[in-house]
């Protein structure tokens, strides 16, 4: 093994190698642990020369410049293909070029310095014989190149850049008026006789654009370096990255969702998803036609654009439904109802169908125009079936002995009532209080933009120039920098929103049913994703096909080749398009021109109010008689502000996003807006741990499978790994309470009973206020206190004293609850008193009363 000493000039190397006629020194090689036996190490040089056919003997061979060992002598010195006796077998093969080298036989091996091997006219002469170049008669090398080391022993080319003098700076300059006295000062220093300080002279003028210029890149550096940090960032797209870093998604909002009644003439009429629809416009037909003066008239004034979200089959038939009572005269959809019946078969109605309950008449006044207009809400069926009442048409006017066809509907408990609804009245018999539409089309806020062009990729302006690489002082070629390419939207502000199809047309389960009604309105604006629908880049290249890219909320998740970008919106709302730099999503090539389809419309704006949209924009003539939206628009909200987001982002990155601990599946669960509390236990179940969670619904709701589908979907992205879960309802404590009532002798007994029972139902009562016992008012392990019973039942008016009789659990009572005034209950227990005369197993209560009138 050896290493070879090359010339430090090898342009002159070159030159003089291919034209000249002088000889020199090409490189000189060490032979160390390559040497054969017998041949000593680090004594064997190999010269070799540019040329053949010279004559050199020890004595025109000096080898000079040790520390320790200053000068090393030559024992021999030939030609490798005429070596001398002395010289080992095998020596010349180890040169590739026997005439061209000269094996030079040293009495020593030096020490580590760099020694200089040089070809002399003489032993007392610097020059070199005749015939040798005077630059290349001499090399640098060393004869411990193969000692141990830990750095490359390659030295680098000495081509240092000039360094000028460095001027004092005062870094208190930071702006305009210090620049320019800073420069005028220094100008002072070096030319002292030029003192001209007019704004007119040439001089002062250069001072001052060089005092802009440097004031303004002053200005960039200080916003660069806030830009760096959370707390001083103040550009939106830097506050949304540093927020992503920390697992913190800043939204840009959302656009708002209505539910649309639509009013047909015909059967089976077909609506796509994306038809437009307008707010209420003066003088506009129900119906526009598309590209009409009319609609951009409308547009310009100012009315909002809803497109549909979902294709539908209309049909004049679900432009009314009656609901069917039964006979009941005086009958009312109480709060929390999850089914209906409607009058004859309502062909066409299916699950999955949105329908709308709407009070068209006040059960007071029998004035349309009275209708209560809160009275209204829109359901998701469930379930459709088709029945008959074999006396249905007795109840007619006039009456007949006939069976009436009747459909039975279904909603989701997540739908249920709110309000009473009432149905009809026994003042006005036949008169519909209040009816039920179909026909309903979800459509959300957000106008569609044809098809725009982006521009494309430019090629690269720039270039770097790399680093000569150790050994040679040539610079390599300079590599071109790609072009940022951040095309700008033309219209703002981009929709951000949700999917609705894909919510629509599948089902999230088959426990879990359809997505209700009450749901969609109330996704949470975070989880918007902004509505570009199309992005398409073709290659400059002739014959590479167009390719979709597609929008996702970052890329560190995306691959080098991924077609990926992500929209980001600046401070003046103007959207941009990001793309990858091939390590995190593809770069586009050079030439790729871009063409977009997005929506516009987001915000707070789209939430207008019930019967606020009015118009559809269809070329379909006579078939739209009315559009209206029954309730307002809803979901709609505005871009995260900057503040806010410095403000949660650390507090999120706390957050806990893994459930670890029984508390951790508890807080999980009560995430969900229909948990009001939750407990999570651990069981071995044999081979594993399974985790079983209790939740408690608001309004005491049952843990169905459906409920329990949905709450396991939830609590799935936080469950570890090798653990089951389960869901499970509460533990009910029925509780048994008896009262002695004294009622003041200026009230009626009768009605001072009423209202402690109603204080003590487990209703909700007329103000809204909850009685004693709702559910609501009880969770897991809370104790029931006697004095909170008797505290409500003494503040009913025309009260005047509350002697308990009785206080303890229904099942295994204990004697001692009424003397401790408390009933204290299990982690997974809660009380329960419905004082329902159907089910006494849910705890009863017993009111005795005196006095009064």
């Amino acid at each position: 093994m050896s290493l070879r000493f090359h010339c430090c000039d090898p342009r002159r190397l070159e030159v003089i190698r291919l034209n000249g006629s002088a000889n020199g020194i090409a490189f000189v090689e060490v032979l160390d642990k390559a040497a054969p036996p017998g041949v000593p190490r680090q004594r064997t040089l190999f010269v070799r020369l540019l040329r053949t056919g010279f004559a050199l003997t020890p004595d025109n061979l000096r080898i000079s410049g040790g520390e320790r060992i200053p000068t090393v002598g030559v024992t021999w010195c030939a030609p490798a293909d005429a070596l001398p006796p002395q010289a080992e077998p095998g020596l010349a093969s180890l040169t590739d070029d026997p005439a061209r080298t000269l094996v030079v036989r040293t009495d020593g091996s030096g020490d580590h310095s760099r020694y200089t091997l040089a070809i002399v006219a003489s032993p007392g002469s610097p020059n070199p014989p005749d015939g040798f170049d005077p630059v290349l008669s001499g090399i640098a090398f060393s004869f411990k190149v193969e000692c141990g080391a830990d750095f490359d022993c390659a030295q680098a080319p000495a081509c240092p850049p000039d360094v000028g003098a460095k001027p004092d700076i005062d870094y208190l300059a930071k702006d305009y008026q210090g620049f320019r006295r800073l420069m005028l000062d220094r100008l002072s220093l070096l030319v002292p006789g030029w003192s001209e300080r007019s704004a007119a002279d040439l001089g002062v003028m250069l001072v001052e654009l060089l005092a802009y210029a440097a004031d303004n890149l002053s200005y960039r550096q200080d916003a660069i370096a806030n830009e760096a940090y959370l707390a001083t960032a103040r550009q939106r797209v830097s506050v949304r990255r540093h927020a992503r870093l920390v697992d913190y998604l800043m939204h840009e909002g959302c656009n708002a969702r209505a539910f649309v009644h639509f009013r047909v003439k015909g059967h089976d009429v077909a609506l796509a998803a994306g038809t437009p629809l307008l707010t209420h416009a003066p003088r506009l037909d129900p119906t526009v036609q598309p590209a009409s003066p009319p609609l951009r008239d409308a547009i310009a004034r100012g009315s909002l654009v809803f497109e549909t979200a979902h294709d539908a089959v209309l049909d004049e038939r679900f432009n009314e439904l009656r609901f069917y009572t039964w006979g009941d005269q005086g009958c009312c959809l109480p709060r929390g109802t999850t089914h209906a019946t409607l009058r004859t078969h309502v062909t066409g109605l299916k699950a999955g169908d949105f329908v709308v309950f709407e009070e068209v008449c006040s059960p007071s006044t029998f004035v349309d125009e009275d209708a209560d207009r809160t009275h209204r809400w829109v359901v998701r069926l469930t379930d459709v079936t088709f029945s008959s009442d074999p006396s249905g048409q007795l109840f007619d006017d006039p009456p007949v002995d006939a069976a009436l066809d009747v459909t039975e509907i279904t909603w989701d408990a997540a739908d249920a009532l709110p309000f009473p609804l009432c149905l009809s009245v026994a003042e006005r018999p036949g008169k519909a209080i209040s009816v039920a539409r179909g026909n309903i089309v979800l459509a959300d806020h957000g106008m569609g933009v044809a098809t725009e062009a982006l521009g494309a990729v430019p090629e690269a302006a720039l270039q770097i120039a790399p680093p000569a690489p150790a050994g040679t002082c040539r610079k390599p070629d300079p590599v071109p920098v790609p072009t940022r390419f951040r095309p700008a939207l033309s219209q703002a502000p981009l929709t951000h929103g949700f999917d609705l199809a894909g919510l629509l047309a599948v089902p999230l389960s088959e426990d879990e049913g359809w997505w209700p009604a009450s749901a969609l309105p109330a996704i949470p604006a975070r989880q918007a994703t902004p509505r570009i629908l199309s992005l398409i880049g073709t290659p400059a290249a002739p014959g590479v096909p167009p390719e979709p890219w597609t929008p996702r909320r970052d890329l560190l998740e995306s691959a080098g080749d991924a077609n990926d970008f992500v929209v980001e919106i600046e401070d003046d709302g103007t959207t941009r398009l990001r793309f990858g730099d091939d390590a995190n999503g593809k770069r586009p090539d050079a030439g790729t021109a871009f063409a977009v389809r997005y929506r516009v419309g987001n915000g707070t704006a789209g939430n207008v109010g019930a019967d606020a949209i009015r118009h559809i924009v269809s070329a379909a003539a006579g078939i739209f008689l009315a559009v209206r939206n029954p309730m307002p628009a809803a979901g709609g909200v505005d871009p995260e502000d900057i503040e806010a987001v410095r403000r949660d982002a650390p507090q999120a990155f706390r957050t806990q996003e893994r459930a670890v601990t029984p508390a951790d599946y508890a807080a999980a669960a009560e995430r969900r807006p229909d948990v009001q509390r939750a407990a999570a236990t651990f069981r071995w179940t044999g081979s594993w741990h399974t985790v079983f969670v209790t939740a408690d619904r608001y309004g005491g709701g049952e843990i169905d499978a459906r409920f329990a589908a949905r709450l396991r979907r939830h609590l799935e992205r936080f469950r570890m790994a090798g653990y089951d879960l389960e869901v499970n309802g509460p533990r009910y404590v029925a509780l048994d309470v008896a009262l002695h009532l004294c009622v003041k002798a200026d009230y009626f007994r009768a009605q001072v009973l009423q209202a402690v029972r109603r204080v003590l139902s487990a209703d909700v009562l007329p103000d809204g206020t909850l009685g004693v016992f709702h559910p609501d008012n009880f969770t897991f392990g809370q104790p029931v206190y006697l004095s909170r019973i008797i505290a409500a039942a003494q503040a009913v008016e025309g009260m005047d004293a509350v002697q308990p009789l009785r206080f303890q659990r229904l099942l295994n009572p204990s004697p001692l609850s009424l003397d401790q005034g408390v009933i204290p209950l299990g982690r997974l227990e809660i009380a329960q008193l419905a004082n329902h005369p159907d089910f006494r197993e849910r705890g009863r209560i017993t009111l005795h009363a005196r006095g009064g009138k």
